[in-house]
């Protein structure tokens, strides 16, 4: 029992710790923008225009908003893949390089 309340109290840091990457001595964040990631963490290794992914507002109209994916690495043998909505960072990937 223990273990299972010391397990649910810890996920909340497990999420935490993939909404945030260092660049460097800079730390980026989920919602930042395209140019502050790019000016905080350089330019990236590649980057991947994925297509367009509709979005409603909250006033209920439709919107086509331009997806991409940032690849950076390998940094300490990681690579991070990040993804953009609009400009807007939504998800930060690492996947440890071969």
């Amino acid at each position: 029992m223990k273990t299972l309340i010391l397990a649910l109290l810890m996920l909340p840091l497990v999420a935490q710790a993939s909404s945030t990457l260092r660049c460097g001595s800079q730390l980026i964040s989920m919602d930042d923008a395209s140019s502050t990631v790019l000016r905080k963490c350089g330019e990236p290794i590649s980057r991947d225009f994925l297509g367009y992914r509709e979005r409603v507002d909250i006033y209920g109209f439709r919107h086509e908003v331009a997806v991409e994916e940032w690849s950076y690495g390998p940094r300490n043998g990681m690579y991070h893949f990040l993804r953009f909505e609009a400009n807007r960072l939504i998800r930060i990937d690492s996947k440890r390089g071969n």
